[in-house]
């Protein structure tokens, strides 16, 4: 890890309330600045605008919060093979911003980069980042937003291909509390989440069904067979 990774890392993260006095550049001039640096790389360094993210990641303003978890996802696209190489930077932002205390649209933005971030790194090496992730997407899946809730299935499927054998046995007690909300979501009121929880509802299938080869159930389930079979038995819709 170079100085960079480790100066960013190593910074604090609570989201200040009071915001600093200097003079800050306008959240769209910002965005603006990053993507051309994206694009023709002649006015930053790529670290500088890692920096820059990092910084406004922290930023008081939500709405630079919001631009900077964009902006990963941005750079996710646009030059994958930097993402890889600060992919603890970035994984450790995004997460962050997927934790946010006031802002459901850092939260939307971190849920929608975070599904391109794993796409491109295939899920490889995520260490206790798996959990932090697991555990906030499976409470935003009853949301009351439509988008939150969609973008949620969406990755929470995408976190089923990628448990792997270091988190199948976490995977699979997160899938056992979500059980509930896969079934009453595919009836969601919209459609797209619907479809969303269905395509989650396979993935997360192989889950299900080991827990019923190994045995294991609790008494609720076991009261209660109808449910245990629905949500073995694979989705066809």
């Amino acid at each position: 890890m170079d100085q960079t990774q480790r100066g960013i890392l190593g910074q604090p993260r609570p989201v200040p309330t009071t915001p600093p006095t200097k003079k800050r550049t306008s959240v769209m001039s910002f965005f603006s600045k990053v993507s051309w640096t994206l694009r023709f790389q002649k006015r930053e360094s790529l670290k500088n605008v890692f920096s820059i993210l990092a910084e406004r990641a922290q930023d008081p303003n939500a709405k630079k919060r919001h631009m900077a978890m964009r902006g990963l996802g941005t750079m996710a696209c646009e030059t994958p093979d930097k993402v890889r190489k600060y992919k603890k930077i970035v994984l450790d932002l995004l997460v962050h911003g997927l934790y946010d205390p006031v802002s459901a649209e850092v939260i939307h933005e971190s849920l929608k980069t975070l599904t391109i971030i794993l796409g491109k790194i295939q899920g490889k090496s995520l260490g206790s980042f798996f959990v932090d992730i697991t555990l906030q997407t499976r409470t935003l899946l009853d949301d009351e937003n439509d988008n939150m809730r969609y973008s949620a299935f969406v990755l929470f499927g995408q976190l089923a291909s990628f448990a792997g054998r270091k988190w199948k046995t976490f995977f699979t007690s997160q899938v056992k509390q979500t059980q509930d909300s896969l079934l009453i979501h595919l009836q969601d009121r919209n459609p797209q989440v619907a479809k969303a929880c269905k395509t989650t509802f396979r993935a997360c299938s192989p889950y299900l069904k080991e827990r019923k080869e190994t045995g294991f159930q609790t008494e609720e389930d076991q009261r209660n067979p109808k449910l245990c079979r629905q949500l073995v038995k694979p989705a066809a819709m």
